[in-house]
């Protein structure tokens, strides 16, 4: 089956099954393509619904890239399998191979850490986060966006949020 793309129209057709509104973002910002995707993959969740694969490609890679702005630098790799991959945490990076710190999870795991629905431990404790290296502990850095908005159709919960 071939890969969709996260585009607007892919992203309306997931929108419109929710009753939400369409994409009114620009066409040629993928950041905020990537947000509207968080936000529609976020409300799918709040439906008991799952959000299409490009909906969900798109909020992982929103967060991905929050993470790696928030923790930029080189030292461990955050695998999203099929989805995305991003390296971040300043320290010792590696050139070849595996890197000595990964950390790999469903994009389930990832979107719930990623927001606060979730926590670091509670997730290392059901093993739902396979995480291997000194450096491959991301709960310094979570969550990335204000957890649960109570309507994502009325709030936008793909902010991100301050740092400190």
């Amino acid at each position: 089956m071939p890969r969709r793309p996260l585009t607007p129209a892919a992203l309306d057709e997931q929108r419109a099954a929710l009753g939400l509104p369409p994409y009114a973002g620009r066409l040629d910002d993928t950041t905020a393509l990537r947000r509207a995707a968080l936000d529609t993959a976020l409300a799918a969740r709040a439906a008991g619904v799952e959000p299409s694969r490009p909906v969900t490609t798109g909020a992982v890679r929103f967060l991905l890239d929050a993470l790696a702005e928030r923790a930029p630098g080189r030292s461990v790799e955050v695998r999203v399998p099929p989805h995305a991959a991003v390296q971040c945490v300043d320290g010792p990076h590696h050139t070849r191979g595996t890197p000595p710190n990964v950390v790999e999870m469903s994009a389930e795991t990832w979107i719930s850490l990623a927001t606060g629905a979730l926590r670091w431990a509670d997730a290392m404790g059901a093993h739902a986060v396979r995480a291997s290296g000194p450096r491959a502990d991301l709960a310094p850095y979570l969550p990335l966006v204000a957890p649960n908005v109570p309507n994502a159709a009325d709030a936008p919960s793909g902010q991100a949020l301050a740092d400190g």
